[in-house]
C-alpha cells in the first residue's frame, strides 16, 4: 500500500513538473517568436515533453497560453487587493501606473496581445478568461471603489462597473490600438479626469 501511494505521489509530481514546464515554455516562446509562429511542437521541444502530452491537457496553443497566465497570476506574491490608504486618487494612480508598467513590459506584451486575439475568436476561451481572470480582477477594483463609497469619497449610487471601465479602459484601449504613448503621466491624467468629471467646476 505504501509503495502504491509513493508511486502515485511521484507520478503526480512528475505531471505537475511537466505542466509547469509546458506553461513556462509557451509563455517564453510567445514572447520570443510571436504568437503566429508559436506551435505545439515548439512548446513541446522547449519543455522537453512529447506533443501528445500537451494535447492530452489542452486543445490548442491559445488554451496553453491562457493557463500560463493563470499560473503567473496564481504565483504572484502579496495581497491581491488594491491599496487602500484612504487617499483614493493616490491609490488609483499607484495601481494604474503599475498597469502601465506591466503593459509596457516586453516579456508580457506579445503574449498578452496573442491572448487577446485568441479570446476574440474563441468563445470557450473567452468564457474561461472571464471566469478566472477578468471577473476576479474587476471585483478587486470594485471593492476599492466601494471602500471609497463607504468613506464618502464617491457617490453612493455610482455604477461601479462603469467606473472601472472609465479608469482602466483608456489604458487598455491605448495599448491595444497603439494609439499613443502609454506613460505614468497618462495614467495620472486618466485618474484625474475620471474623478473630477467632465463638467465645469462651479
Amino acid at each position: 500500500m505504501t509503495t502504491q501511494r509513493t508511486t502515485t505521489a511521484n507520478a503526480a509530481r512528475r505531471s505537475e513538473t511537466s505542466r509547469r514546464a509546458i506553461l513556462t515554455a509557451a509563455f517564453d516562446l510567445a514572447g520570443e517568436v510571436g504568437y503566429a509562429r508559436l506551435s505545439i511542437e515548439g512548446i513541446a521541444a522547449r519543455a522537453g515533453v512529447g506533443k501528445q502530452t500537451i494535447y492530452r491537457w489542452w486543445p490548442s496553443k491559445g488554451a496553453v497560453l491562457f493557463d500560463a497566465f493563470l499560473m503567473l497570476s496564481e504565483g504572484a506574491e502579496g495581497d491581491p487587493a488594491l491599496p487602500d490608504t484612504g487617499d483614493l486618487e493616490a491609490d488609483l494612480k499607484t495601481v494604474l501606473r503599475a498597469t502601465v508598467a506591466e503593459l509596457n513590459d516586453p516579456r508580457y506584451d506579445e503574449p498578452m496581445r496573442a491572448l487577446n486575439t485568441e479570446i476574440a475568436h474563441d468563445p470557450e476561451l473567452a468564457a474561461a478568461y472571464a471566469e478566472h481572470l477578468e471577473r476576479p480582477m474587476r471585483e478587486l477594483k470594485k471593492e476599492r471603489l466601494r471602500s471609497a463609497q463607504r468613506a464618502g469619497r464617491l457617490s453612493g449610487d455610482l455604477d461601479l462597473d462603469v467606473a472601472v471601465d472609465l479608469l482602466w479602459g483608456p489604458l487598455l484601449n491605448r495599448w491595444l490600438q497603439r494609439g499613443g504613448p502609454l506613460t505614468p503621466e497618462y495614467a495620472d491624467r486618466v485618474v484625474e479626469t475620471a474623478l473630477n468629471g467632465l463638467l465645469p467646476r462651479p
